[in-house]
């Protein structure tokens, strides 16, 4: 098959302890999409691959973990990703938080591939889900932030937010904007989140400069 007709790649990374909470859900409606479009999508929860912090490597090794099997063979290899973060304190998780810290191990010119790695970093496209007992839209805001910079960072291109409330273990699918209640609701959490997993390879993204060259109009007549 040629190159350019593989399926894309895409890894949903969860950030939350819970296998069945809100965060999840979101994942699991970002990986049905995905399977709608053809996308080749794999579901990573950090805590599986995560048991601790960035170190100061020059005195202390790495912690004893598979954060490398997920960074090297999960994460840089996919074509996109999409991370899915309860909100703590208006923040990510400590485990979403853990997985950008930790990359530092291997794109610091300590490593001995930091070359590729810098190259495989960039140019993916990213995607954020977020749940929160709050409905506040503010309350993601400081996530969005965070990705938006990392985006910016690795040359990478962030196309898609979902943001649901809940606080107990699914609660999300009770999200009045639920599809059962309200089908044609474009806010409702689960339907974007299905929606972004099937879109994501295709949806349209723009982040123009002053010098970027561009069309007068948006959308093609």
């Amino acid at each position: 098959m040629n190159a350019t007709h593989q399926p894309k790649r895409l890894a949903v990374l969860v950030g939350s302890p819970r296998r069945d909470g809100n965060s999840a859900t979101l994942a699991q409606a970002i990986m049905a999409g995905a399977a709608e479009a053809g996308t080749v999508a794999s579901l990573h929860f950090l805590d599986d691959y995560l048991s601790g912090f960035l170190s100061d490597e020059r005195h202390t090794p790495p912690p004893a973990d598979r954060y490398a099997e997920l960074f090297l063979e999960h994460f840089l290899p996919a074509d996109g990703a999409v991370f899915c973060t309860p909100i703590y304190w208006y923040g990510m998780s400590a485990q979403t938080k853990a997985f950008f810290d930790r990359s530092f191990s291997f794109y610091s010119n300590a490593y001995p591939q930091a070359a590729d790695v810098h190259q495989r970093m960039s140019g993916k496209r990213i995607g954020l889900a977020v749940a929160s007992e709050e409905a506040y839209p503010g309350a993601a805001l400081g996530i969005v932030h965070q990705i938006q910079e990392f985006s910016r960072y690795t040359h990478s291109a962030f196309v898609g937010l979902v943001h649901g409330a809940g606080n107990q273990r699914g609660e999300i699918a009770r999200d009045p904007r639920n599809p059962l209640r309200a089908a044609r609701d474009p806010r409702n959490p689960l339907r974007a989140a299905r929606e972004l997993g099937r879109e994501f390879f295709t949806r349209p993204y723009s982040d123009y400069q002053m010098d970027s060259p561009r069309s007068t109009q948006v959308w093609a007549d």
